[in-house]
């Protein structure tokens, strides 16, 4: 069973180790432990949590932007490659109409990440923009939900 849980402070360093993990850091920039703090005490900021069979498997952070949108800033999922971050998306996307009241989410991924855009495709997100950071291209996802 999957669940997502609003993020508890105690979690931070088990998400710095996820960040860290090889898999996972050449997609990411990786926050400090005070940079997750001060974003989870962030009213517009929402930690969830990724709970596969009451264990945690990862974590998402998601913005709540002045458009009436969500922005999907980051998923990190400790062991990979066996369907927990789609199942995760999914009820995160739920979680964003259902709770958040939002309807429109977007997201940005680097250009080298083949594997994050093949399965954001998957999932119903196009790109609709491009932009740079550090020198590093990246894609602009979005996706409507209903």
């Amino acid at each position: 069973m999957l669940e997502l849980l609003q993020s508890q402070p105690e979690e931070v360093g088990a998400f710095i180790a996820m960040e860290q993990e090889s898999s996972t850091l050449a997609h990411i920039i990786p926050y400090a432990k005070e940079a997750h703090l001060e974003a989870m005490s962030n009213e517009h900021i929402v930690y969830l949590s990724i709970y596969a069979e009451q264990k945690l498997a990862g974590f998402m952070i998601l913005a709540i932007d002045q458009e009436k949108s969500v922005e999907f800033r980051r998923i990190v999922i400790s062991n990979k490659g066996k369907g927990v971050g789609q199942k995760a998306v999914a009820l995160m996307e739920a979680y964003c109409v259902e709770s958040l009241k939002r309807k429109h989410i977007w997201l940005d991924v680097f250009e080298k990440n083949a594997r994050g855009i093949h399965i954001y495709t998957k999932l119903g997100y196009s790109q609709f923009d491009e932009a740079i950071h550090a020198g590093s291209k990246l894609i602009l996802m979005e996706k409507s939900l209903a």
